[in-house]
């Protein structure tokens, strides 16, 4: 039986999870309120009287630039945040979010009400409007479920902190990603005392730590690089980690290795000797020996084949890709395990069979090598020469422009989708993970990533490129209205084609012949009127549209003056119509 003593501190169960939150090192609760959150709400205000800590609060007006905000800070500080969401709608609203997280292996927590289950005031908390009787589907955890490491119904308060210990350890064991809870509202209303609600420390109940690899197989692969007259590298997760930047280049520079950067998440310095850029396609059929370190996709088997003599290694903290139905790219070793430790083993092991840089056959491929980078960046160069024509800007121009601007540790978020590939090429990044992009495939990310970014370091510049076809995904008036309110400035690019060139140029690859290029229809244009720099405006911010190459450089410096000094600016870039 309770005494009397301890009926008296009981506290709804709200206000442990509230602590819960606070013991795992939650900063912050990105939040889209609905009537489900009345006891977290209540709780808030509590703690904030009692002058007691609880996670910061960041409204969004819409779930996708909640969830990506949660991923734009993870990605800069490695630490999963939290998000609070409307039941089964605000789940729905989330999961683009939560798909493109655990593509891109972010932790969060995603943090959901359910509809209260009494409906006659049995408990507090019961249903007390129209949509507490539509909101309840009969499997609310099937919106996300193919997204998330760990899911969950919170059934008592009484276990609040064991289940956010435990989903915090999972999201943050490598492969990273998020988590869902969900939360009924009588259970948030539950009292309870604060001696049975057990509290769960990190040291014991924490997430998974990186590993290396077993000695002998990292041996092998040493002695394949040893012989190796062709071998290349291509990753994308790379430069999520410095250290794993750093020892691709010293590997590559200890065994005249060839490196690339695929479909880049995270990009590795771009500076390195032996970077070779963003086509691997020439040389996959040549290497007689391939690493393949922190990659999804390194290219695409329709347009290009590899040698079947050629001896590939799998270097990744998920090297079966337990969360994609089907992955067929070759490995004839596969290392699980953390890259950088990975890595730093390999090098240690070259080095104590006797590889070195200064090897005559190192020596000269990593000369060749140098022949091969400087033709290649000469080629990008050349593209940049041409400022392109009015109401027709070349990209290349506008992004080496761009790059001339931008410090080596200021953040870019790449959603140009069409122009991706030119943006790579042309910024300057010599820093690791400064060149990001979701690894999903949902589109309207990069505002509320690079909100994220900008909450975790508010010292750098951070950059959204995003075309005009993304930008409608986007929720920029929840971009913006959170850049407004919590003074977090971005330098926005719109590049407008007119539409989805994606979608017409995935027709064009299938039918290249057909009825719809025939009739130059591809049911991917957009009106040709639009001003998105009113989206900026709206909320304060500046905007104005660019389509003279000849202002392209006035006006980055005028906008990126405008960021600096607090504010955000949005240009919207004319390019040609797809």
């Amino acid at each position: 039986m309770m005494n009397p003593s301890a009926a008296d501190s009981r506290r709804p169960s709200a206000g442990y999870l509230l602590e819960a939150l606070n013991e795992v090192g939650i900063e912050y609760l990105f939040c889209n309120m609905g009537t489900d959150h009345a006891p977290i709400i209540e709780e808030l205000a509590a703690r904030r009287k009692r002058g007691e800590r609880c996670p910061q609060i960041v409204l969004c007006p819409h779930e996708n630039t909640a969830i990506h905000m949660a991923g734009g800070y993870a990605a800069v500080t490695g630490k999963g945040q939290g998000v609070l969401v409307h039941v089964d709608v605000g789940t729905a609203n989330a999961a683009n979010g939560m798909h493109n997280l655990l593509r891109s292996r972010l932790p969060a927590l995603l943090m959901a009400g359910k509809a209260p289950y009494t409906t006659a005031g049995e408990m507090l908390g019961t249903r007390d409007t129209y949509v507490h009787f539509v909101q309840e589907p009969f499997d609310q955890g099937s919106l996300v479920r193919p997204y998330v490491k760990w899911e969950w119904t919170l059934p008592s308060g009484i276990v609040a902190k064991e289940a956010v210990r435990r989903a915090h350890a999972v999201m943050h064991s490598e492969p990273r990603g998020p988590a869902y809870l969900m939360l009924p509202r009588e259970t948030l209303t539950e009292p309870l005392p604060p001696d049975r609600v057990k509290s769960y420390g990190a040291k014991q109940f924490g997430a998974a730590e990186a590993s290396g690899a077993d000695p002998e197989l990292v041996d092998r692969l040493a002695r394949r690089l040893l012989a190796a007259e062709h071998p290349i590298l291509i990753t994308a997760f790379g430069g999520r980690n410095a250290r794993t930047s750093e020892l691709i280049e010293a590997l590559a520079q200890c065994a005249g290795i060839r490196v690339f950067e695929s479909n880049s998440v995270n990009n590795i310095s771009h500076e390195g000797a032996h970077f070779c850029g963003f086509q691997v396609d020439q040389h996959l059929p040549r290497a007689d020996v391939g690493m393949l370190v922190d990659v999804d996709v390194p290219w695409f088997p329709r347009d290009v084949a590899f040698s079947p003599d050629t001896f590939w290694a799998q270097i990744d903290v998920d090297v079966l890709k337990s969360n994609s139905p089907m992955w067929t790219f070759p490995a004839d070793l596969r290392i699980q395990g953390s890259s950088d430790r990975v890595l730093e083993q390999l090098l240690d092991r070259l080095r104590a069979l006797g590889a070195s840089g200064a090897d005559p056959k190192t020596e000269a491929r990593s000369l060749q090598i140098a022949g091969e980078r400087r033709a290649w960046r000469e080629q990008v160069a050349r593209r940049a020469e041409d400022p392109g024509r009015p109401d027709d800007i070349n990209p290349h121009y506008l992004f080496d422009q761009l790059g001339k601007r931008l410090q080596p540790s200021d953040l870019v978020f790449n959603e140009a989708v069409r122009n991706a590939g030119a943006l790579s090429a042309q910024l300057p990044r010599p820093r690791p993970g400064t060149l990001m992009r979701v690894g999903g495939g949902g589109l309207g990310a990069s505002g509320g990533m690079a909100l994220g970014a900008k909450l975790a370091a508010p010292e750098r510049m951070v950059v959204q490129v995003v075309g005009d076809g993304s930008f409608y995904f986007g929720n920029m008036d929840s971009v913006m209205a959170v850049s407004a309110q919590y003074r977090l400035p971005l330098l926005v690019i719109v590049l407008d084609n007119g539409g989805w060139s994606a979608v017409k140029e995935s027709t064009l690859r299938v039918y290249p012949e057909g009825d719809a290029r025939e009739q130059d229809e591809f049911a991917a244009n957009f009106t040709a009127n639009a001003d998105f720099s009113k989206a900026a405006e709206v909320h304060g911010a500046h905007g104005e549209i660019l389509s003279d190459p000849g202002k392209v450089c006035e006006v980055l410096d005028r906008c990126i003056g405008i960021v600096e000094s607090g504010r955000t600016a949005l240009v919207h870039v004319k390019l040609g119509r797809i």
